[in-house]
């Protein structure tokens, strides 16, 4: 009885390990490379699969996890990145530099990436140096710290076609760091700050040249208002003095007329007025000095003549 009891545990045993050796649960974005008798029968696709026990058998791969290399039979479909060590490389001019690449890829076609490649991952981090080696020899330093995007976009396009034969398809690479020698770093400090100091003595000097540009703009406005101005007041002055003398004519054409009228057109009233202008400045000669010698012209006794017809003029009215 004792042993008919074991024998059927060990057939129920038997029945579990085969029943889980035929039954194959594939996660989904997971997939197995099945072998039988050594040779490739199927890529089971998520879900249940039926295998063969004993019979087929799943195909390992080398992946990396954590950082290590290790073999495992269930092939991850989503994208992954690698994130490789920081390598040596040596630009176009000479300067030897570190650089850290990142590189996310995806297998699409598990059959070549089991069949066609021996280490995959250590083949595509050796083709990643390799290809950024070549990038970067074809560049000098300046563009490679300013050119990541068109290092990039070169990186992730000879990947692509050279991985393309093992399955993978290269989505995206990027460079996470670039750092020079510590002597580059310091020469590129000095050199950024003199571009700087430059930069502040060029906006310095267009500050000054702006604010001469602008004082001797306000000093030529000035100047030219103020002339202007003096322009201005000799028009009104000159337009003064113009008014003046006509109004002093018009004066002098109605006292001439005045005259006329009082003395009658028998005298000339140029006369009369000359020989007032004489008895005024004879007025004014009379008040200066008693012992000056005064010396009349000799048209002055025609004047006097006049004179005195005028006064015997207005002494017969």
């Amino acid at each position: 009885m004792e042993m008919l009891i074991i024998v059927l545990i060990a057939i129920v045993a038997l029945v579990i390990i085969i029943v889980k050796k035929t039954l194959v649960i594939i996660p989904q974005s997971e997939t197995k490379i099945i072998e039988r008798l050594g040779k490739y029968y199927a890529t089971l696709n998520p879900g249940i699969n039926i295998i063969i026990p004993f019979i087929d058998h799943p195909k390992e791969i080398v992946t990396v996890k954590n950082g290590r290399y290790i073999y495992s039979s269930t092939i991850d479909l989503r994208e992954q990145v690698y994130d490789f060590d920081r390598q040596n490389v040596i630009t176009k001019d000479n300067i030897q530099m570190q650089i850290n690449a990142l590189l996310y890829f995806q297998i699409v076609d598990p059959f070549k990436a089991v069949y066609e490649i021996n280490n995959l991952p250590n083949a595509i981090e050796k083709l990643t140096q390799t290809t950024l080696r070549n990038i970067i020899g074809e560049m000098e330093l300046d563009q490679t710290l300013t050119s990541r995007d068109t290092i990039n976009t070169k990186l992730r396009s000879v990947l692509d076609d050279a991985t393309n034969k093992w399955g993978i398809k290269v989505n995206r690479v990027e460079l996470q760091d670039i750092m020079p020698p510590e002597s580059v770093l310091t020469a590129m400090e000095k050199q950024m700050q003199a571009e700087r100091n430059k930069r502040a003595v060029i906006l310095t000097s267009e500050g000054n040249k702006q604010s001469q540009i602008l004082q001797s703009e306000g000093e030529k406005a000035a100047t030219i208002n103020k002339a202007e101005a003096q322009k201005q007041q000799e028009i009104l002055k000159a337009e003064g003095e113009a008014q003046a003398r006509i109004r002093k004519a018009e004066a002098e054409a109605i006292a001439i007329e005045k005259i006329t009228e009082a003395v009658g057109k028998s005298t000339n009233p140029a006369n009369y007025l000359l020989a007032q202008k004489y008895i005024k400045m004879m007025e004014e000669l009379a008040k200066g000095d008693k012992t000056k010698t005064v010396y009349l012209p000799y048209e002055a006794t025609n004047v006097m003549g006049s004179i005195g017809g005028i006064k015997e003029l207005f002494k017969g009215e």
